[in-house]
């Protein structure tokens, strides 16, 4: 006796996979009208296409944020896509939010591609005939009297996470920290001077104190010149020398808003941009 394929069994799969009709009604044939065996079919078979399209560039994107139960870990993590239109989908922003929940479970630091982020990462594929990939992951953790802020920009383009110890800290100021480090411009490359690179402070003093010599003061002024140049272009790059961008006067330094606590690591993705 012939399996008989039902209309609404292959419509089902197609809504499922994204797959063309006539490729959704093979599969069900092929599995006998087991319709999880029809979808790995599919994947097999869809993946290998995919395969072919991985020179294809994946250069947009969403962010996705997940936190643990207790709000002491939290992970941000970076899907490419080729097109905005699809990275904007909400199955697309779905998946990215799976992969985020899924990798609460990974260990501190650097997120690695496991069979569960590979296989959604497939589905993504199959689902939008897109050149699709997971860019990046970290996980990051506050101790027991630690927290942790963070924010991702409503067009998912851009966010943050911040880990504060010492000096308890409410919701708002912990979110504005992680907006502040979205926000700022130029973008914070370290939490304070001793994060900056030791070359780069390096040319920036010889670049002041040769700009402080040409200008013809006696050598105590220019010293004291290229000092005071050299710490504004600190605090201008340094998390906690930074004009906290939530003050509109500008007078207030993120230092000065963490009232005590202490930034112990922070992390900020953009969608192509590392």
């Amino acid at each position: 006796m012939s399996l008989v394929i039902s209309a609404k069994d292959v419509m089902a799969l197609r809504q499922r996979t994204g797959m063309g009709m006539m490729e959704c009604k093979a599969a069900l044939n092929e599995a006998s009208g087991d319709v999880e065996q029809a979808v790995e079919i599919l994947r097999k078979a869809a993946k290998g296409k995919m395969d072919e399209r991985t020179d294809r560039a994946a250069a947009e994107g969403a962010l996705a944020l997940a936190r643990s139960a207790d709000g002491r870990s939290a992970v941000l993590i970076e899907l490419n896509t080729e097109t905005d239109f699809v990275a904007r989908n909400e199955a697309f922003i779905a998946a990215a939010e799976k992969v985020a929940r899924h990798a609460l479970a990974a260990p501190d630091g650097e997120i690695a591609i496991d069979d569960t982020i590979g296989q959604t990462i497939d589905e993504i594929r199959i689902t939008t005939k897109e050149n699709a990939s997971f860019a990046r992951g970290v996980k990051v953790s506050a101790s027991a009297s630690g927290q942790i802020g963070s924010y991702v920009h409503h067009n998912r383009k851009v966010g943050a996470l911040v880990v504060v110890e010492g000096a308890r800290l409410d919701d708002e100021s912990l979110s504005g920290l992680a907006q502040h480090v979205v926000a700022a411009v130029p973008a914070p490359q370290a939490i304070d001077e001793s994060g900056l690179p030791a070359d780069k402070v390096a040319a920036k003093r010889d670049e002041f104190t040769e700009e402080a010599k040409a200008s013809g003061k006696p050598a105590e002024i220019a010293e004291k010149m290229s000092a005071g140049k050299l710490r504004k272009w600190v605090d201008e790059n340094t998390l906690l020398g930074q004009p906290y961008v939530k003050d509109m006067t500008g007078k207030t330094t993120v230092r000065q808003v963490l009232k005590g606590a202490t930034v112990t690591k922070f992390v900020r993705y953009q969608v192509g941009v590392r």
